[in-house]
């Protein structure tokens, strides 16, 4: 007897393009990922815009991939002082502490990219700092972080999602 497996890959409405006002709600742990350029001790960032999707009535949640890694050149750490508007000084690049980024508003830019399969991504593309005089926003009480989801089955992936092996 045949056992068929097929893509059930989830479609959802991709954050708008543009400037957007966000708030971190969560950094998650990946550890280490095949890439590329080997294996990669990485993390994920994500946040929620200002923003409401009309369809579901709910922010956006938009994140990005990060090699844990405070080198001069590391994506991580040039998101970093950008958004917080300075330079690390040599005291903090020896350790940082990403989980102070949760409830931390931003401004994000959000670009649309077309991969080889033909899907549409929005990318976190810069991260600065929210502009003066604008109010901070909260995370949304729908929001749970992922180390604080129930684990069916003992693991979840990045997604929340139980893996089942």
């Amino acid at each position: 007897m045949p056992i068929w497996v097929k893509d059930t890959r989830k479609e959802y409405a991709l954050a708008p393009e543009g400037l957007h006002q966000a708030v971190c709600v969560d950094v998650v742990e990946l550890g280490l990922v095949k890439t590329s350029f080997g294996d990669k001790h990485q993390i994920e960032i994500r946040w929620q815009l200002d923003v409401e999707d009309e369809g579901a009535g709910l922010r956006p949640l938009v994140r990005r991939r990060y090699t844990l890694s405070l080198n001069e050149k590391a994506k991580l750490r040039i998101h970093l002082e950008a958004w917080r508007g300075r330079k690390f000084t040599p005291a903090e690049l020896e350790g940082f502490d990403v989980e102070t980024l949760v409830g931390v508003n931003c401004q994000i830019q959000i670009v649309h990219t077309l991969s080889d399969d033909g899907r549409k991504w929005a990318n976190v593309e810069s991260v600065v700092p929210i502009g003066k005089g604008m109010t901070k926003i909260r995370p949304s009480d729908t929001y749970q972080r992922v180390k604080d989801r129930n684990k069916p089955g003992g693991q979840v992936d990045a997604d929340g999602e139980a893996v089942p092996f």
